[in-house]
This record gives structure tokens, sequence and C-alpha cells, in this order.
């Protein structure tokens, strides 16, 4: 028998004006501070960073308030994100800020590492699969900063949004290779074509400031990526993906980084405030955690980054598998029925799309 959620006590009007108003008024967190928690680098360093690292991670420190005070702001219940300030003995650390158990959100992480030490030879071999000139069976300096965040929401027909955005340097012989990477993308359980047309766009808007032809390539890149291919289909509607950018200059690169992860809150936030009081039955939601079972699929399988921080020492297990929801499911041979909403996605995840 189907029931109506009664949840959640506010209604949103979708995209308009008051649903993008900002909240910046939470940049300071309860202790005075901007960030979330005290930054690994010394703050001092931070204040006018002078290196691509220390700018990188001011940025993600900043992003990561940001985000996690508009966050607490759509959930209804009294949580709030707990930060976890994690040091490690090769170098560096991170902070890892977890929203568990809300009435809104069922499980949102966003996540900073800053990190540093040698690279293990696997994670060598790792990049040079993929075309870095990196010397073989080597133990290699480097530096590596990035956040990264995964939100699954309570309402199957809220979609989940992943970003990731990072900076890495390697210390060589010969000389300091660098490279940023990053990305977007949305994976809901029931396709809303209004909400794909606005992420899309946003994303699209925050590329064409910096060069016409990032998102038509990076859109491509997406697609391909997020690919369960054991399964035949994307993981979602995708949105952008790059990696090993390094070109035309690292100050270039990080404004267009930049400009990619802070449009994450405007592509993201009106449609959890259009969704989040919307109606559901118990078989939509034992849809989306089918659907989730596919995101648990990609991200132990194929997901480059998951692979990469299991083998870094000293890996911290727990901040890496954030991206993993509270709770998934599998059903043998669970196929949807012809002409349902459910075959209507999977058809779509099948076959991407252009939204923009």
């Amino acid at each position: 028998m189907s029931y109506v959620t009664s949840m959640f006590a506010r209604r949103f009007s979708i995209f308009g004006c008051a649903t993008v108003a900002t909240t910046w008024l939470f940049n300071r967190n309860r202790n005075g501070s901007e960030y979330m928690a005290t930054p690994i680098t010394d703050e001092k360093l931070l204040v006018k960073p002078e290196k691509m690292v220390f700018k990188m991670e001011k940025m993600c420190m900043d992003l990561q308030n940001r985000l996690c005070r508009e966050l607490e702001a759509v959930e209804t219940s009294n949580k709030k994100f707990k930060p976890d300030r994690w040091l490690r003995k090769q170098g560096g650390g991170g902070i890892s800020c977890v929203l568990q158990d809300g009435e809104v959100f069922e499980k949102a992480g966003v996540n900073i590492s800053v990190v540093h030490g040698k690279l293990p030879p696997a994670a060598v071999k790792q990049m040079r699969s993929r075309g870095k000139n990196l010397p073989d069976n080597q133990s290699l300096p480097f530096m590596a900063v990035g956040i990264s965040c995964v939100i699954h929401p309570t309402n199957p027909m809220v979609p989940t949004v992943h970003f990731n955005y990072r900076y890495f340097e390697v210390d060589t012989v010969e000389e300091k290779q660098w490279w940023f990477g990053g990305g977007s993308d949305l994976t809901p359980s029931y396709l809303n074509h209004k909400d794909a047309i606005h992420f899309h766009s946003t994303l699209k808007e925050a590329c064409d400031k910096h060069d016409a032809t990032y998102y038509p390539k990076f859109k491509k890149w997406c697609d391909d990526y997020f690919h369960v291919t054991h399964r035949g289909e994307r993981r979602g509607l995708g949105g952008i993906f790059f990696d090993d950018v390094d070109t035309p200059s690292a100050d270039a690169v990080f404004d267009f980084v930049s400009s990619c992860a802070y449009a994450v809150i405007p592509s993201y936030l009106p449609i959890i405030r259009e969704h989040v009081n919307d109606p559901f039955t118990e078989e939509q939601k034992q849809w989306q955690q089918l659907r989730r079972g596919r995101y648990v699929e990609f991200n132990l399988v194929h997901d480059r980054g998951t692979k990469f921080g299991l083998l870094t020492p000293e890996a911290r297990v727990e901040s890496i598998l954030m991206s993993l929801p509270l709770t998934a499911r599998w059903e043998y041979m669970h196929t949807p029925t012809e002409g349902s909403a459910e075959k209507e996605l999977t058809d779509v995840l099948r076959n991407p799309r252009d939204w923009v």
C-alpha cells in the first residue's frame, strides 16, 4: 500500500529568485571561524596564498563551509554536519563533514583532503596507465589537495549529486608535474527534464566563462567515465568530468576549476528545494534503493578516485567510502515495467542525451 510523506513542512518554487538566494551569513561557524574546522595548513599561509596548493586549499575550505551551511538550512531536522579533522602520519590530513539520518538528507558528506608524502609504486602505475610521464617502480614525492561531496537525499524524487575537484603535484628528478581534475554529476532515481536542463545549463555557464569548448568536451567525458560497463548504463544523467588538465597555466585552470566548484550550489540547491516535499510511495523508495545499488557498484568497481585513495599509504577508509549511501538494495533480475517512469530513466541511462 502506498503512502504519502508528510515529514516536511516547507515548500519552495523551482529555480525562482527566492530559491537561489544564497545564505552567506552561514560563512562563519559557531566558533567564529570562516571554515568548518581549523585548516590542515597554517591559516596564515591561506590569507594571501602564494603557492597553488594553498590557493586550492583555501577555495576548498570556503566552499565546504558554504555548502554545509546551505544544506543545513534545507535540512528540516536539527541535524548538523559533524566536522572530523584528521591527520596523516606521512603528511597532511583532511576534514570530513558528514550529516547522517536527517529528514531531508539520509547521508551527505563534504570532504577535504590536503595530503603529501611519497606515492607508492602501485599509485604511480595507475597514473602511468592513463598517460602520465612518471618514472616506473619509484616512490615519488607528491602533494594533493581536493574537495569531494556526495549527497544522498531521503526523498527518491530528489536526485543524488556528486562533485570532486582536485589539484595534484608530483616531483620527479627532472621536473615538477602538476594537473587539475574534477567534475560534477547528477544521479536521479526519477527523470525530471527541467532538473536535468537546469543542472547542465548551470555547469555549461561556468565552463563557458573560460572556454566554449569545455562543456561539450567535458560533458562527453563525464558520460564516458560514469559508465557502469557491466550493466551497460551510465550512473546518472552526467554533468562534466575532466582530468590531467595542465594548460594554459596553473592560474587559468585554477580559475576554471573554481568557477565549476562554486557552481555546485546554484546547480543543485534549487532542485532540492523544488522536490523536498514531493510525495512518494513505498515502491518508489524501493526503486531508489535499487538505483543506489548501481551507484555502489560503480564506486567500488570503476571509480578511479576510490582506487587511488585505497592505494595511498595510511588511507583513511571512512573518508574514501563516505560516498556510499547509508542504505541500498539488490534484487535478482529486476526489470522495470515497460512504459513506467523507472523504464524511462533506464532508457536515458543507456542512451545519454544532450540536455542543453
